[in-house]
C-alpha cells in the first residue's frame, strides 16, 4: 500500500505528468516521470483502461503495480510525479514481468527526464566546463539575430 502522501489524485497532477513529463515504454507499461519544483512527497498514480481486460484483471494489474510501485518511493525525487500506464500486454504478465517491464520503463523515462534536464540547463553533472557550454549557446544565439 502507498502512503497517502505519495498517491497521486488530483486530475491536474496527471496532466502535469502526461503533458509536462517524459514517456519511457516497455513491454507491458509506460511510465511518465516530470520533476515539479515543488516541495512534496514524491507521487505515484496508476491508469489501467478497461483494454487490458475486466476489473478483476484491471485491480490484480494495479495491486502488482503499487507494490513495485512503494519500493521505489525510496529511488524518487521530492517534488517528482510518476504516472504508469498498463498497457493491454499487462494483463497476461505475472509478478516478476510486470516488475521487470515497470524498472525498464522508468529506467528509460528517468534517462531521458535526465537528458532533457541537461539540455535545459546546458550542463551535465560530469562536466567541469558548463559556463563554457551556456556561454557558447549565448554567443550562437546572438549570431542569430
Amino acid at each position: 500500500m502507498l502512503p497517502r502522501e505519495n498517491r497521486l489524485r488530483a486530475p491536474a497532477d496527471f496532466r502535469t505528468a502526461f503533458r509536462a513529463g517524459v514517456k519511457g515504454t516497455s513491454s507491458h507499461v509506460l511510465a511518465h516521470v516530470a520533476h515539479t519544483r515543488e516541495s512534496h512527497a514524491p507521487r505515484v498514480g496508476f491508469v489501467v483502461s478497461k483494454a487490458v481486460g475486466n476489473a478483476v484483471v484491471r485491480n490484480r494489474v494495479k495491486r502488482r503495480a503499487r507494490a513495485w510501485a512503494a519500493g521505489q518511493l525510496k529511488d524518487l525525487r521530492t517534488g517528482d510525479l510518476l504516472v504508469i500506464r498498463a498497457l493491454p500486454a499487462a494483463s497476461d504478465a505475472d509478478y516478476a514481468a510486470l516488475t521487470r517491464s515497470l524498472d525498464r520503463a522508468l529506467r528509460t523515462a528517468r534517462r531521458r527526464l535526465r537528458k532533457r534536464d541537461e539540455e535545459t540547463t546546458g550542463t551535465s553533472g560530469a562536466e567541469s566546463g558548463a559556463g563554457d557550454r551556456t556561454e557558447q549557446s549565448a554567443g550562437a544565439s546572438d549570431a542569430l539575430r
